[in-house]
């Protein structure tokens, strides 16, 4: 499946209508109830988890408030030990910092470790533009580039995908023997990247964090390949949004103790890099981009999102990510907090139809480890949809919400309203053909049982008077 390039939230898009991911995926619900159980069991299972969880909320708070000064502090710390810094407002000066460093050393072949600010830049298509070649080497994204599909999550790009559709893809893609073995297809993916890392001139990584006051890039990962791409080619590129930098190296390990548990389930990730500067003989870039991260940084009612540190645990725990997958939210950013900072990033016009895919039910809230109050800030986000001059509400839509309101606020017309839905719900009972919208909701539901009883308004009375205590005499 082919992708046009993005530039904010078509939430309705064509391959993913009635919010179903393109050929369904069971893989992908049933993963992410594995991995919600698992974050539960062990943060269930620690007497200091809510402790750590404030505490790395505090962090990120005070990070925010302060981050023009620790971005500096940064910069000049990491610049005296020989790396560049340089500083992006947007996507495409993103992609104009790294297209020149390719063609200042010559690159032909980049090797990537995933990045999440990579995907919001198009950076593979970017240089592919120029005739450099990007390979992605993090598996979940190898696998996602080689289907030609975009990453359905934050932390495993290709939890959609079973091991037999990887099989079959590398049978077709690559010309290997068919096997559904974990193994020898981890072994598979291996044999071809393993060259890419010796062959590339340019590595390009995220950052997890950037530490202010020693001038270090963190990078937690769980395969090698973050390793390779960072220190084997001759120029090492860091892309990071200007949200990761945190104030000491004294507060990285509550951040490593909560994202390996929220995210992978680990006490500790495989791997924790922490870079103080380029290896001797190479050069290194940090590239800090904002790409809309200031817009949000400007409202106090949607400013701790930036504190998020892409866990994933609240596309795990939330149940209309796990029905529709990555793809039905149209950019880069799925689940709960891309249905916030999408449209706080991109703007309410592009992207506010996002905040109203949930159900509010606080799963997600429940479970950040630093604290995001994601439901509110999608109740705020709707609002802003709704009452500032966008295309979210259709005529349609005003004249829908203009008649309910007509209806309940008047006692004949609500119980009209009551019996012609009655009559409706035991029609569709009724009726061999379905509507389509109800038949895409019943692929993976039931209809609810009729109430039994009549109306709750006409038991109410009963009710009351069943369960009313006996007067006491007064003395």
């Amino acid at each position: 499946m082919k992708h046009s390039p993005i530039e904010g939230a078509e939430f309705l898009a064509k391959e993913t209508k009635w919010l179903a991911e393109p050929r369904g995926s069971k893989a992908l619900e049933l993963a992410t109830k594995r991995s919600a159980k698992t974050r539960d069991q062990i943060a269930a299972s620690i007497a200091q988890w809510e402790s750590w969880r404030e505490q790395a909320a505090r962090i990120k708070a005070y990070a925010i408030s302060r981050l023009d000064h620790l971005l500096r502090q940064f910069e000049e710390n990491i610049t005296a030990r020989g790396a560049t810094v340089l500083w992006a407002e947007n996507s495409r000066q993103a992609n104009e910092h790294v297209l020149g460093i390719a063609r200042k050393h010559g690159v032909r072949l980049v090797v990537k470790s995933k990045s999440m600010v990579s995907e919001e830049m198009e950076l593979n298509r970017c240089l592919e533009t120029i005739g450099v070649a990007a390979v992605e080497t993090d598996l979940g994204e190898f696998l996602v580039q080689l289907a030609g599909q975009r990453p359905t999550h934050i932390v495993t790009p290709a939890l959609h995908l079973s091991a037999e559709d990887i099989g079959k893809m590398f049978a077709e893609k690559l010309g290997e023997p068919f096997t559904r073995q974990h193994e020898q297809l981890t072994a598979i993916a291996r044999r071809h990247l393993r060259r890419r890392f010796l062959e590339a001139g340019m590595g390009i990584s995220g950052a997890n964090f950037a530490i202010a006051d020693v001038g270090a890039v963190c990078v937690v990962e769980n395969e090698g390949n973050a390793g390779l791409s960072m220190a084997t080619p001759p120029v090492h590129v860091v892309l990071m949004g200007i949200e990761k930098v945190i104030p000491s190296i004294l507060h990285l390990p509550v951040f490593l103790q909560l994202l390996a548990r929220s995210g992978t389930g680990q006490k500790l990730t495989t791997y924790t890099h922490i870079i103080h500067g380029p290896s001797p003989g190479q050069a290194m870039y940090v590239i800090i981009v904002d790409n809309g991260r200031t817009r949000v940084l400007a409202d106090p009612k949607l400013r701790s999102a930036l504190s998020c540190i892409r866990c994933g645990a609240c596309l795990n725990a939330c149940p209309v990510y796990r029905r529709v997958g990555g793809w039905a939210y149209g950019w880069i950013y799925p689940g709960p907090i891309g249905a916030v900072i999408t449209p706080a990033m991109v703007g309410i016009r592009k992207a506010g139809k996002l905040p109203f895919a949930s159900s509010l039910c606080g799963a997600c809230h429940e479970v950040c480890p630093v604290k995001i109050d994601i439901p509110h800030k999608l109740v705020y986000l709707r609002n802003l949809a709704v009452t500032r001059s966008s295309p979210v509400r259709s005529w349609l839509e005003k004249a829908v919400w203009k008649a309910w309101a007509f209806t309940m606020r008047g006692a004949w017309r609500y119980k009209l309203a009551m019996a012609l839905a009655r009559l409706g719900m035991r029609t569709v009972y009724l009726l061999p053909w379905k509507p389509k919208l109800l038949r895409a909701w019943l692929r993976a539901r039931n209809l609810p049982p009729l109430p039994a009883g009549g109306p709750f308004r006409k038991r109410w009375p009963k009710l009351a008077g069943e369960a009313k205590p006996p007067l006491e005499k007064s003395t």
